[in-house]
């Protein structure tokens, strides 16, 4: 895949929620080139390593491109001191995208915390045709719910406390549409690990298309380090290991061995 490296402010920030931060980013050449499920790497002060950022929003149209990240430690707690108008060195887009199908098609979108995010431009793209199931700790750490509306999607929000939403899993919800027969296309979920294995679990007994976008630590993003290794099945039945930043970050369900 294509990817640039440049300098790029930032039009505007916004505080989703505690720690969770919303840059909206003027970028023609990345925004040219990047694909759903795609992420940047981001240059932050005093820091050795890029950050990397997965793409919450791609806008052609209007040349820009946009992240939503949670501080985690030293690194997204410099980035999230920028302000607008600042400057940032990014390097993107990387890695594989989701499988884009005929806007028509219909579409489960599994999203869990701060993976999240990587699932708008697919509401976008698929508007109503799109279910998307998300879930939180809580009401108060609930993100892009406003988002996922104003596509005209059906969204269904749960809390592990039940404080916003319906109290429990995603993958419950998940479980009860499909035994229901109600049956997509495809299967897109980005989040934690249990979770996505619960997912691809799911997407195997009811035979659907999936796939899922992994989380790991990435280095250069590029491929060159092998720092972001995951296990996966190879077509002759011997496992193998792919690199997230390179292979992925969105791989078939069938491919993962969790």
């Amino acid at each position: 895949m294509p990817y640039v490296q440049g300098i790029y402010p930032i039009l505007f920030k916004e505080n989703l929620s505690k720690n969770v931060f919303d840059f909206t980013i003027k970028s023609k050449e990345i925004a040219s080139l990047a694909q759903p499920g795609q992420f940047v790497q981001i240059r932050v002060p005093y820091m050795p390593l890029r950050r990397p950022i997965s793409l919450a929003d791609i806008n052609l149209d209007k040349d820009y491109i946009r992240i939503v990240f949670e501080i985690k430690g030293q690194g997204t707690g410099y980035l999230a001191q920028f302000k607008a108008w600042d400057n940032l060195d990014i390097l993107g887009p990387l890695g594989r995208g989701f499988t884009m199908l005929p806007p028509n098609k219909r579409v489960y979108l599994i999203g869990g915390g701060i993976g999240t995010p990587p699932l708008v431009p697919l509401a976008g793209y698929y508007g109503g045709n799109a279910t998307v199931i998300t879930g939180f700790r809580n009401a108060k750490a609930v993100i892009l719910d406003d988002e996922f509306k104003k596509f005209f999607n059906e969204h269904i929000l749960c809390t592990d406390d039940g404080s916003m939403g319906i109290k429990g899993f995603v993958t419950d919800v998940l479980y009860q549409r499909l035994k229901g027969g109600d049956r997509p296309d495809m299967i897109y979920a980005c989040g934690p690990k249990p979770m996505l294995q619960r997912v691809a679990q799911l997407a195997a007994e009811f035979d659907i298309e999936c796939e899922i976008s992994m989380e790991e630590r990435m280095a250069c993003g590029i491929g060159a380090c092998l720092g972001c290794a995951c296990k996966t099945h190879e077509h002759d039945g011997t496992s193998s290991y792919a690199h997230v930043c390179k292979d992925g970050p969105v791989f078939n369900s069938k491919e993962v061995i969790f």
